[in-house]
């Protein structure tokens, strides 16, 4: 479903080269969940911004069900995102002005569902996400774990094959995040979307389907 091959991404200052990412590589299938973990610093958001397409890759290639993205320009790769991606984040970056159900709908009406259906399928993954009574709360009314798993239920809203999370349990106090991430893991597994979770837990990236660490620029697989 995703693969990433022989990624290099680089910074400048000044005269030097600052290596973030050496040669990496990753195949992802449908499905499968890879955690991503390495210390502060090491790379992990910009893995996954270029593996999201959100950062132009410097040397390699995206391929995304099999066909590459590296020639791709802005707005090919804009409409990629929004109809194969779904992305969450420590911070949920909810719209405040909003409801649960509005901020999920959202992503689907800018990818030109009905507002009906759009509708549907938002309070239909608020409710298998346990906010059935949370439906019309806006963000400021909802705990930091109603509000990550409004964030997860949109990531998912259109239905995405890959989903990239970046620590999107890094907010949240250990009882809450064990029972965010599980209702996140059940609900890929169920809708068979690729998946990578940037972790610091190493107890939850334990749990996944894999383990790989970003160390030193390189992606290392743990058995």
């Amino acid at each position: 479903m995703l693969s990433v091959l022989k990624i290099l991404h680089f910074y400048t200052q000044g005269d030097n080269q600052l290596n973030i990412l050496n040669n990496c590589s990753l195949n992802i299938d449908a499905g499968q969940i890879a955690a991503l973990v390495g210390n502060s610093g090491a790379g992990k958001t910009t893995f996954l911004q270029v593996a999201g397409l959100l950062e132009q890759v410097q040397s390699g290639d995206i391929l995304v069900e099999g066909k590459s993205t590296k020639a791709m320009n802005d707005n090919e790769r804009t409409l990629l995102r929004l109809h194969t991606y779904g992305f969450v984040y420590q911070f949920h970056h909810l719209l405040p002005e909003f409801n649960a159900v509005e901020n999920v709908m959202l992503p689907q009406l800018i990818a030109k569902k009905s507002e009906k259906e759009a509708r549907a399928r938002a309070e239909d993954l608020l409710v298998t996400l346990g906010l059935e009574h949370r439906l019309k709360h806006r963000p400021k009314q909802l705990s930091g774990g109603e509000q990550q798993r409004v964030a997860i239920a949109r990531a998912l809203a259109n239905k995405p094959k890959i989903l990239l999370a970046d620590e999107p349990t890094g907010n949240l106090d250990p009882s809450t995040s064990a029972e965010v991430f599980e209702m996140l893991m059940v609900m890929v597994k169920a809708e068979k979307i690729a998946a990578i979770i940037a972790t610091h837990n190493h107890a939850l990236a334990r749990s996944m389907d894999r383990f790989v660490e970003l160390k030193n620029g390189a992606l290392i697989e743990k058995k």
